[in-house]
């Protein structure tokens, strides 16, 4: 039992740990964890998206209270906006579960997730449990409650609705039904097969003032936040300013803050603190039975402790790990024996090292991984063991001696069936509201599961210690020096169809190519591939054959396509299905995710495209695009038929806007590009002699204020959205030409759009533009302002909401059309 119990702690060590350098702690923060260490108290902090979360009151419960602390995010935030890329939906998530973890890593908090997919904005919770699937998230609450054990849970929002967002009034419903049912050994009993009922103190709402909505009172409890802490060197709200600015995909890069800062709360379940936010509980080793002696022995540890020389106290702590180990099992024993023994690692200056020089490893192919250990403070430890999953098991019973590096290496085959590393919500299909998780113990679990790990037993004292470590790939950028990135498994080869979209204009023939490629670095095999496509659809062939040589690692083909049905918009999929020497492998592609302030992020996407089949016209040809905060859309208008030419600051200096047909500004272009105030004029002057300019939404809120003036006459932006994807769609002027020319648009062009229809509307404070569509989500007034034109001089100017970024790359056959006639615009005569 007790090696399960080490062993079963290793493991810890892997799903807290990222895919960043290994950490070296100061002997500050070696003191800091000392004390710690006589703090058993725990909090729970709930909220629905990345970047809800309270980052100073969590660092102020982790580094000053010395609190367990943790953060239940709903989502991963995949609907969210981003603007720093193009990365939308699922990408989008994994990109913002790493923002998240890089947060947790400067503000000491946990992370943790329910399955619940970030389907877009929704006004109201009713709207959200209807795709979440309310009693599946409400397990996963009750799940990560059991586990964490936190003695009160903290919510962002309120049940009330003064958050908003949909999303965030759910977040605090279940936080507020989950503190019942954690207790209740009836709700959710299979559960505890694995935890144990439990029934934290008290739920409270950490009232705010942002937004324009101020619910703080001063009858509410409230704690002062804003301390500072010399052993770290900061104030709280500095340490948290790093924290919230990793979310950077959501442009909340703040300022750092110094002085007090209070925090309201107020008691939504249980009694109102009136002293302390853990009031009623016993945030210390009274809490344990038998443990009377674990507090006496931290305080000599305490006392004893030498800034420079903190070696001196790994034989203090080796004793305390098994006092500690005496003790009952329990959710604390665990959690301080992991402490302990990370403290036990840092103090003794232990160096364990396992990486590879290859970022990737193929199944049936070899991995050659390198093992460096280094006993930098001269600890008595002797290196007993090295594991490296089923395919390495050596004895070593080696003394590590003080500051010298005892390297070596091995190389091991990667069986067939060793799982491709794809984060483990992703494995399967998912529903329309949530991923789709099987495995009861990975839900909450934050991030990916390691391709490969190590463990490393040490005897340190005469005790013997089981350390886990990821094994990583590790490389020197000649600019950003030695990085650590994860390893990944690849499948022996990869497919891909070239465009997410292939699309058949007025039932033209239309090609899909497919790429292809080896990992291996000898492969022979012969892969069978199989085109499955609709029965609509007829393709030149289903079925080839590709057998890789040498100097032929990667090939393409291209399968011809076309409907069978006539003159009709609809959208398809189709895929391959791949088998090698008769058996079915893996078809589909590695995608990759790189930005400089997350580690690097892989997952597979299986061998699908859209094929749409669009009856559409275009007018014009040439478009001059400037890019916003990243989209899509320029590759839908080269498909379309335009040609497309990027414009930035310099282009628009430069260029004859006149060659232009139309002018589009990519998303919030206003927002991120501060040179568009310049070109003003020059835009104007392009539509006041017949150009055509059409801009896409942008923001009027703090993340990158709108300051230049958009168009030729005032109008403002609102927050206004229509979030139901099947929301009616009134035509305000069926005669105009943007439902008329050169397509006849009609209700069926509005039909499989996805997430959502229209995103900051605009509203006319000038009286000079025309609206041109109403609609509204259910059981709310008609709004006219996703979509508003005008004419100035000769030519027409228009701003939209319409979230053409989602729905042209989505293969939304309507989306194509309407957006066709709003560029074909001052091409129309007579109007």
């Amino acid at each position: 039992m007790k090696k399960m119990l080490l062993l079963f702690l290793a493991a810890g060590q892997l799903i807290t740990g990222g895919a960043q350098a290994p950490q070296n702690w100061t002997s500050a923060e070696m003191y800091q964890a000392l004390l710690k260490l006589k703090v058993l108290g725990s909090v729970l902090y709930v909220a629905a998206h990345p970047d809800d979360e309270n980052t100073r009151l969590i660092t102020y419960l982790s580094k000053d209270k010395l609190y367990r602390t943790g953060y239940l995010s709903m989502t991963r935030g995949d609907g969210g906006q981003n603007l720093i890329g193009e990365e939308q939906g699922i990408e989008l998530g994994l990109l913002r579960t790493q923002e998240l973890l890089a947060a947790r890593r400067i503000d000491g908090g946990e992370q943790f997730f329910t399955r619940a997919y970030d389907f877009g904005y929704s006004k109201n919770p009713e709207e959200t449990f209807t795709k979440w699937d309310k009693e599946k998230i409400l397990g996963d609450v009750v799940w990560v409650i059991r586990k964490f054990q936190p003695d009160i849970i903290v919510t962002r929002f309120p049940t009330t609705g003064e958050g908003g967002h949909g999303h965030h009034t759910a977040s605090a419903i279940l936080a507020n039904e989950a503190f019942t049912a954690a207790a209740d050994p009836n709700r959710f009993p299979e559960q505890l097969k694995y935890v144990t009922v439990w029934q934290a103190k008290r739920v409270l709402w950490n009232t705010f003032n942002f937004g324009g909505t101020n619910t703080t009172r001063e009858d509410q409890f409230k704690v002062d936040v804003g301390g500072y802490n010399p052993l770290l060197g900061k104030s709280y709200g500095e340490i948290a300013a790093g924290s919230r600015s990793q979310h950077k995909s959501q442009g909340f890069g703040v300022p750092a803050t110094r002085g007090e800062s209070w925090e309201y709360f107020k008691a939504t379940r249980g009694d109102q603190p009136a002293m302390d936010l853990l009031e009623g509980t016993e945030p210390g080793w009274k809490r344990i039975t038998g443990s009377e002696a674990i507090t006496g022995l931290l305080d000599s540890i305490i006392s004893h402790f030498d800034l420079l020389h903190p070696e001196r106290s790994v034989q203090g702590l080796v004793r305390l790990y098994s006092a500690i180990n005496q003790l009952p099992d329990g959710n604390w024993k665990i959690q301080k024996l992991s402490e302990v023994q990370e403290l036990i690692t840092q103090c003794s200056g232990l160096f364990l090292d396992v990486t590879t020089t290859e970022q990737f490893a193929v199944q049936t192919d070899s991995l050659r991984v390198s093992f460096s250990f280094n006993n930098r403070l001269g600890t008595d430890a002797i290196l007993e063991k090295v594991q490296l999953d089923d395919e390495l098991d050596s004895v070593f019973n080696k003394a590590l001696e003080k500051n010298r590096n005892f390297s070596f290496q091995k190389t091991v085959l990667v069986p067939a069936e060793k799982p491709i590393t794809q984060p483990y919500w992703l494995a399967n299909k998912m529903e329309e509201g949530y991923f789709t998780v099987t495995d009861q113990q990975k839900i909450g679990q934050p991030g990916a599961d390691p391709a490969y790990k190590a463990v490393i037993r040490v005897k340190i004292y005469d005790h013997s210690f089981y350390f886990a470590r990821r094994v990583k790939y590790k490389f020197t950028d000649p600019v950003k020096g030695e990085l650590y990135w994860p390893l990944v498994v690849l499948p022996p080869a990869e497919f891909e169809f070239d465009a997410a979209n292939t699309i058949s204009i007025n039932d033209s023939l239309t090609k899909a190519p497919l790429h292809f490629s080896t990992n291996l670095r000898r492969d022979t095999a012969e892969y069978q591939v199989r085109l499955n496509y609709p029965a609509h659809w007829h393709a030149d062939r289903k079925e080839f054959t590709y057998k890789p040589w040498p100097g032929n690692r990667s090939n393409a083909t291209s399968y011809s396509l076309v409907p069978r049905t006539k003159n009709r918009s609809f959208a398809d999929t189709i895929s391959v299905a791949v088998s090698k020497n008769n058996k079915p492998v893996y078809a589909g592609e590695r995608k990759q995710i790189r930005y400089d302030h997350i580690p690097a992020i892989v997952y597979f996407k299986d061998a699908k495209a859209n094929t749409v089949q669009i009856d559409l016209k275009i007018f014009g040809r040439k478009i001059g695009y400037i890019t916003g905060a990243g989209d899509k859309v320029p590759e839908a208008l080269e498909q379309m038929g335009y040609e497309v030419t990027i414009l930035g600051d310099k282009e628009l200096s430069k260029n004859n806007l006149s060659q232009f047909d139309a002018i589009l500004t990519g998303i919030r272009a206003y927002n991120t590009h501060d040179w568009m105030n310049k070109h003003y004029d020059r835009l104007m002057k392009y539509v006041n002699e017949g150009g055509n300019l059409v801009v896409q939404y942008n923001t009027s809120n703090q993340i990158g204020p709108v300051l230049a003036k958009i168009g030729p006459y005032p109008f403002t932006i609102t927050r206004t959205r229509v979030t139901d994807e099947k929301a009616a769609v009134t035509l305000l002027n069926p005669e105009h030409p943007v439902f008329n020319f050169p397509n006849k648009i009609t209700g069926d062009d509005f039909m499989g759009w996805k997430q959502e229809r229209s995103i900051y509307h605009a509203a006319d404070t000038s009286g000079k533009f025309e609206k041109l569509i109403g609609m509204a989500d259910p059981g709310e007034k008609s709004d006219n302002g996703s979509l508003l034109v005008a004419r100035y001089g000769k030519g027409w100017f228009t701003y939209t909401g319409i979230v053409f970024f989602r729905e042209l790359p989505a293969g939304v056959p309507g989306a194509y059309r309407l957006l066709a006639n709003i560029i074909a615009l001052n091409k129309k005569k007579g109007f």
